[in-house]
């Protein structure tokens, strides 16, 4: 017998008679005992696995000569079914001569380097109220009451794209949905009930070209997409249907927002995009996405041609959120195929403050940068003449928010201005129950007509939970002609009269320049 093999012999029987009872350590080590003495006080069970121990060593040896004169080490038997599990697991450690295959490490997740729940138009909540493995629900609930200052007989708000009544409770939004995902595959549905579901709709003129009534196909949804993710550099989302555009950094979801009614930046631009987005992360910190859409907020084209489109995100670190999104190509005029329009929006996000150990724990900025234009068919981007004026649009936003008492409170300031000769992007007010369609003659949107406004926000927030919050908050609004609904209102006597948006005989809307509210809304998200 080799030395191995009395090692291993040795080693083996101390150990068993150690767990006999009665039987000491220094018994089993003792070597005056005789060794009759010794093989009497083996039981038979314990007879039978050094028997099979023997055996089993006698099979290494063989295998580990075989190796050194050059055969191939097969692989390693089972253990005898007999052997105790004590005995197979001693022998399945020191046997093992394969190293375990390494883990191939998992990539970064995109955008993981930090806690983004502090961004503007970005939801708050940090877990999922319900979660599986196929679907993750989602619920939302937006119901405000907003006192305005001008108090308009006909309770109609004008020049918002978030507030549509005064002085009444009214359900803004009502969703109802969530994301759907397994094998690669991903879908997302959100629902608009409520106001949204009757205000967005009108503000897109693209139904009123062609048939199947568009508006009211797409009516009670907001979001409504499916694709697929392809384990690519840190990933690629290849998505068709209707999406969110962030373009003006806010969220179409009050509830995301640091403030109600946002800057004309935001309010003017588009909430959503119909058609085809590709997200593609080259790196964990980077997120590139280009969109090919049906238009500027529209569920189908104005004229004969797509719209191009694409964001680039770059987050370096927790603090720093830098976005831009383009637009171009697209002919988003109804019923004129010659103009086409150009937008740029750019927006910066820092966290300059962090500190959950103090009462003030919380500090953030963000501001937004909007340019573009529309040439051709009349007007240019750039050197407007009498005959050929300027169409543009520029405008910023600011706003500042700090959190207190572990983010349970938080107050935002802010406010901007736009320029938008031609009013191509001004929301057209609901004079007698005029669209983005139908126009009206009581506020025209010609070429090269003056629109300039600017706001100032200040918004309280309450937020008990990460589901809920409470949100008080005043705006002034100005522009430089009459726009904002007064105490007259913009419907006619006993409501609206002939054609969306027509004249009425001696009849005319009280607009004015100057508008004051106090927003007060419950916002819930699951």
């Amino acid at each position: 017998m080799s030395a191995s093999r009395s090692m291993l012999l040795t080693l083996f029987v101390s150990s068993c008679l150690c767990l006999l009872p009665g039987t000491s350590i220094a018994q089993t080590n003792s070597s005056a005992a005789p060794q009759a003495a010794a093989d009497q006080q083996i039981p038979p069970a314990v007879a039978a696995e050094l028997d099979a121990m023997k055996k089993r060593i006698e099979q290494l040896e063989q295998e580990l000569n075989a190796s050194k004169i050059g055969a191939a080490q097969p692989a390693v038997p089972a253990v005898a079914t007999d052997v105790s599990p004590s005995v197979q697991s001693m022998v399945a450690t020191t046997s093992s001569t394969t190293p375990a295959t390494p883990e191939k490490p998992k990539k970064e997740e995109p955008f993981s380097n930090g806690d983004w729940t502090w961004l503007n138009g970005t939801a708050r909540t940090k877990t999922a109220a319900f979660d599986s493995k196929f679907f993750t629900p989602e619920i939302r609930t937006d119901t405000s009451y907003i006192y305005d200052y001008n108090h308009p007989k006909d309770d109609t708000i004008s020049g918002s794209s978030e507030v549509f009544r005064a002085e009444e409770f009214q359900l803004t939004q009502l969703g109802v949905g969530g994301d759907f995902h397994y094998d690669n595959v991903r879908a997302r549905l959100m629902t608009q009930f409520g106001m949204y579901s009757v205000t967005t709709p009108r503000n897109d003129a693209s139904p009123a070209r062609g048939q199947w009534d568009l508006a009211d196909a797409y009516r009670y949804v907001s979001e409504a997409y499916g694709g697929y993710h392809f384990d690519v550099m840190h990933g690629i989302n290849v998505d068709a249907g209707i999406f969110m555009s962030y373009v003006g950094l806010f969220s179409y979801y009050n509830f995301d927002n640091w403030a109600y009614q946002p800057s004309f930046v935001s309010s003017n631009t588009p909430w959503f995009f119909n058609g085809m987005r590709i997200q593609i992360f080259p790196t964990a910190k980077l997120k590139i996405e280009p969109w090919i859409i049906n238009g500027w907020q529209s569920y189908g084209r104005f004229n004969g041609r797509p719209g191009i489109g694409g964001q680039i995100l770059y987050r370096p670190n927790s603090n720093w959120s830098i976005l831009g999104n383009q637009y171009g190509i697209g002919q988003d005029d109804l019923g004129i195929p010659g103009r086409t329009r150009w937008h740029t929006d750019d927006s910066v996000e820092y966290k300059y403050y962090d500190n959950a150990q103090r009462k003030l724990d919380k500090a953030a900025f963000s501001f937004t940068v909007d340019a573009g234009c529309e040439s051709g068919a009349g007007v240019a981007c750039i050197h407007g003449t009498p005959t050929l004026p300027k169409q543009t649009f520029l405008g910023f936003m600011f706003y500042n928010r700090i959190w207190l008492d572990k983010d349970k409170f938080g107050v935002t300031i802010g406010g901007g201005a736009i320029d938008n000769p031609g009013r191509y992007l001004v929301l057209l007010p609901p004079i007698n129950g005029a669209t983005a369609a139908s126009g009206t003659p009581y506020f025209t949107e010609n070429p090269g007509q003056p629109f300039r406004a600017w706001d100032a926000t200040a918004t309280f927030d309450y937020m008990p939970s990460q589901y809920i919050t409470f949100r008080w908050e005043y705006n002034h609004r100005a522009s430089n002609v009459p726009y904002w609904s007064g105490s007259g209102g913009v419907t006619p006597p006993g409501g609206d009269q002939g054609a969306p948006g027509s004249l009425v005989a001696g009849w005319a809307p009280d607009l004015v320049k100057r508008e004051n509210r106090l927003n007060m809304a419950i916002l819930v998200k699951f």
